[in-house]
């Protein structure tokens, strides 16, 4: 006879798989943007300045709903540090959205974005969404990388554009949700809908026209 752990075991893993779609969603950028915090601040609303380097690879699922369609996102946080680099490519296949970020308090970190967008190009499939994240916007007297030389990247890479705050949450929950809005456009416009990295459904999601609301750059 099945125990009663069991049983909500057997509930908890039902009520997992009652979604319409899972996309995955990888975390990326050098050691010490933010990328941890920045995870934790949408996926629990929390925020611990104490963090320490993730080893390897971590992640956390949550549930949102965005157009009538229900989404679990997996949303992976991987390490920034180049001896776990083998390790973090690995899980680029099947992704279906990045965050790539930076510190907007760190020069170095800016600079590497441009590896970091090779290595989505090399290991991610050619579908896969992104988005460029300038974390830590609300140290606004240690910055050294302006707003618009991260919207200037950005452009120069095809991506969208944010600048955040985990520490005092800006634009970290809207962050999430474009880059959702963005793939669920792009597979809405697509004709292959039978990529693995989509479970829970045999069609694309019927969409409607309504856009996202526009975000507002940090203003710390």
């Amino acid at each position: 006879m099945a125990s009663a752990t069991d049983a909500r075991s057997g509930q908890k893993e039902s009520a997992d798989q009652n979604f319409d779609y899972m996309f995955k969603i990888l975390i990326i950028g050098n050691s010490s943007v933010g990328k941890t915090s920045f995870l934790f601040r949408y996926a629990d609303d929390s925020f611990t300045p104490a963090f320490v380097s993730t080893v390897g690879i971590d992640f956390k699922v949550k549930t949102i709903y965005r157009q009538d369609k229900r989404i679990k996102l997996q949303i992976w946080d991987t390490a920034g540090q180049e001896r776990y680099r083998t390790i973090t490519t690995a899980y680029y296949r099947g992704a279906m959205g990045f965050i790539l970020m930076y510190d907007i308090t760190n020069e170095e970190s800016f600079t590497a974005v441009q590896d970091w967008s090779t290595q989505i190009k090399t290991y991610s499939w050619d579908n896969a969404q992104v988005l460029l994240v300038g974390n830590k916007c609300d140290m606004e007297d240690e910055r050294v990388v302006s707003s618009e030389r991260g919207r200037q990247l950005a452009d120069h890479l095809g991506f969208e554009f944010f600048e955040a705050s985990a520490k005092d949450n800006i634009n970290v929950k809207q962050t999430f949700e474009r880059l959702v809005d963005v793939i669920c456009e792009k597979m809405s416009e697509s004709l292959d809908t039978a990529d693995p990295a989509v479970t829970g459904a045999k069609q694309g999601p019927q969409l409607t026209d309504q856009q996202a609301p526009p975000h507002q750059d940090c203003a710390c």
